[in-house]
């Protein structure tokens, strides 16, 4: 190593940011590889040269020395400062495949698209590069200690994005086990005695190929009876509705219909449904799966 290089150091331009370079500084931050009190906001060549990683700056992409600029025309691909940095932490085996691809479809594949112009966003939608543009001060021709302690903010806002997004995938396949079990009885449909992430772990084990229709799991005080998506692209789908007779109905003009006490809801797009017990969810399920037809 260069001895003028800082030990776990981070350098990246002043000015405006943007989310790429943030995500990158915090995905570095969250592997423990460079320290907070050592990121540099600056074009100085020679301040960036002393940096051990530097992102969105330079002109040079090459991860053996640590530098992941994408604006040199001399890089052709569709990688933003933030996807070469997560792609390096895979590759450097700070990130488990199946981590760096939750965080890729999660995050950085859309940081990415809109860093690059890839992508345009949709009337009404806010994406999360939006979010983090909004950090930056509305007042043009700021001091740079102004932006900078912007940046820090936005920096902050994001770490925590994606710890939250880590931990969620972390407890998410702490449950896989459960999930198998219950897809092993090969039922029509899944039964968890607690409240659990199981659709992700569903499809990740072939559910797509499963016969099961619905789920039966707890909703916090109640019951839930959820139709499952016939695929994992299509989760605003379900293989099975429930009855049209049912859709957006509440409490007692639903037990009228299906004539169980416990009946709490029935969503209008028919994909889910609360009970006030397991056994009312399961007298509904009984029900659907039976084909009752209400008039």
């Amino acid at each position: 190593m260069d001895n003028r290089l800082i030990s776990r150091s981070f350098g990246t331009h002043d000015g405006a940011f943007h989310a790429d370079e943030i995500t990158a500084c915090a995905l570095l931050l969250l592997c423990n590889l460079i320290d907070r009190d050592k990121i540099v906001r600056t074009r100085d060549r020679e301040l960036l040269d002393q940096c051990e990683f530097v992102c969105d700056v330079g002109g040079i992409y090459d991860r053996d020395i640590k530098r992941f600029d994408h604006h040199q025309k001399e890089y052709k691909g569709t990688l933003s400062s933030a996807g070469m940095i997560l792609k390096y932490l895979f590759e450097e085996n700070f990130l488990e495949k199946k981590l760096y691809d939750y965080i890729n479809r999660s995050l950085v594949i859309g940081v990415d698209a809109i860093d690059n112009g890839l992508n345009t966003l949709k009337l009404g939608h806010c994406s999360f590069s939006s979010v983090i543009t909004n950090f930056v001060p509305p007042e043009y021709g700021l001091e740079e200690e102004i932006l900078t302690e912007a940046f820090f903010e936005a920096l902050d806002f994001c770490y925590g994005h994606i710890k939250r997004l880590i931990d969620r995938f972390v407890y998410t396949s702490s449950c896989k086990d459960a999930v198998q079990e219950s897809m092993k009885k090969g039922t029509e449909y899944l039964m968890f005695d607690k409240a659990l992430p199981w659709m992700d772990n569903f499809f990740e084990l072939e559910g797509e190929n499963h016969p099961a229709l619905f789920v039966v799991m707890p909703a916090g005080n109640y019951w839930k009876l959820r139709g499952i998506p016939p695929s994992y692209d299509q989760k605003m789908k379900v293989r099975k509705p429930l009855p049209k007779e049912w859709a957006g109905l509440l409490e007692g003009e639903l037990a009228e219909k299906c004539k169980i006490p416990g009946a709490i809801f029935c969503h209008k797009g028919r994909f889910i449904s609360i009970w006030k017990t397991k056994e009312d969810a399961l007298k509904a399920l009984d029900l659907v799966m039976k084909g009752k037809k209400y008039v």
